[in-house]
């Protein structure tokens, strides 16, 4: 089979490295890719959001299934392009995408489903954003409804920070179309974790629970980051409380998109935060989180192609999906500044070695290669994943892979994993 997959970050990465070890598939292609999928796929200059050249390379080459890797092509209409044109697409349709690329239709559909979630308004008007805000006891979170390269969220301590918040959203357009809504829903306080499922539109498959780290330094400080590292499981979530947490937060959402004629295929990702109160949904994604993709398919056991194909084949309930008994962890090594500004074309030495020496798999997210070298070319350069009996065997051997391995400036966190220890 041919299949391409579209990105170029270390989800997309770890996604060819699994799929390339299927016996099914005969030519894999990532468009646009990166350093990494180089090594084990065929990369193709074709930007994720460009859906016309993606679908006319799909009909040029004949491809069998097209693997979405970021949310911003499904929320255009990848999937709904490529079944015009009979081409399965492993991600959902432009309407059930709406999860993730409209915050005010992800809560409105929690809501009705009866999903468990922070109490909450909607408002395109800034003046009566400015009103409520004036009104509501704090904390509070203020949240652009469209995609904003997930830094749309904020957490307001003051009533003074809301309001700035809100100008700078609605009036200063600092996150351009995405901030003209907002939603604005009381802060909640807890533990997260990131809790994904395979859907075949009615049936769904639990993986098991992670945990990603969002802020740039050691103890949850500094600003937030698209993931500094993640690891599977998170004991904040044990195996056998995955069950039930399904049914409170896969199952409704799933029977709703259904019932609404568009059944979702993909990976369905819940972004949990565990509460006094019990468990509450901060978030809905629509494809696997970078970097808990990482981890997560280092303890998938079997053909990652196989699972896709039933989902888009509505045959998941007949497919096996089996984990791994180990932990595994991946620590984000990042361009020094990030996620602020920072340098470029940096050479990276040492991955090969640290994959010798300590096993870990080194998946590539802001890489090039260029004359037989690994450049940096993005904020997130790489994610050093391990496995290993216990959480605490996959951290030592992704710290000792992280050392073996160089660019200057770089930065990562030191405490990937901490919470999850002291769990234990």
């Amino acid at each position: 089979m041919r299949i391409l997959i579209v990105g170029s970050g270390g989800r997309e990465h770890a996604l060819a490295w699994k799929l390339a070890q299927s016996p099914h598939i005969t030519r894999l292609f990532v468009a646009p890719g990166n350093g990494g999928t180089a090594r084990v796929a065929e990369n193709v200059d074709i930007a994720d959001a460009d859906l016309p050249a993606l679908v006319a390379f799909t009909l040029r080459k004949k491809i069998d299934l097209v693997v979405a890797g970021p949310e911003l092509p499904l929320v255009l209409g990848l999937a709904d392009a490529l079944a015009q044109e009979g081409i399965p697409c492993f991600g959902p349709d432009a309407f059930a995408a709406q999860l993730e690329g409209s915050k005010a239709f992800a809560k409105t559909v929690m809501r009705a489903a009866g999903v468990p979630t922070a109490d909450f308004m909607v408002f395109d008007d800034h003046l009566q954003a400015r009103a409520h805000v004036l009104e509501r006891p704090m904390p509070c979170v203020i949240k652009a409804d469209g995609l904003a390269a997930g830094k749309g969220v904020v957490v307001c301590k003051t009533r003074e920070e809301a309001l700035e918040t809100l100008d700078e959203m609605m009036l200063r357009d600092v996150f351009g179309a995405a901030g003209e809504r907002v939603v604005i829903e009381d802060a909640l306080v807890g533990e997260e974790a990131s809790f994904l499922a395979f859907c075949d539109g009615t049936s769904f498959a639990l993986m098991p629970s992670s945990q990603d780290h969002k802020a740039a330094l050691d103890g949850d400080l500094g600003p937030n980051t698209g993931g500094m590292g993640a690891y599977s499981p998170a004991p904040v979530l044990p195996e056998a409380d995955c069950a039930a947490m399904g049914d409170l937060v896969i199952r409704p959402i799933l029977d709703y998109m259904a019932a609404s004629g568009h059944p979702f295929v993909g990976i369905l990702y819940a972004g949990l935060m565990f509460t006094p109160a019990g468990p509450r949904v901060l978030e809905y994604n629509v494809r696997f989180g970078d970097p808990e993709c990482q981890p997560l398919l280092m303890r998938l056991d079997g053909d990652l192609l196989e699972i896709m194909l039933a989902c888009t084949r509505g045959t998941l309930a007949q497919t096996p999906v089996r984990w791994k008994p180990q932990s595994a962890l991946c620590v984000v090594m990042a361009a020094g500044g990030y996620p602020k500004s920072y340098p470029k074309g940096m050479e990276i030495t040492g991955i090969d070695r640290a994959e010798a020496e300590t096993g870990v798999t080194v998946f590539q997210a802001g890489t090039r290669a260029q004359d037989g070298r690994t450049l940096c070319s993005g904020g997130r350069v790489l994610g050093v994943t391990a496995l290993g009996d216990t959480l605490a065997q996959a951290r030592d051997a992704a710290y000792k892979g992280v050392e073996l391995i160089h660019f200057d400036p770089c930065h990562y966190r030191r405490d990937i994993g901490s919470k999850g220890l002291g769990r234990r």
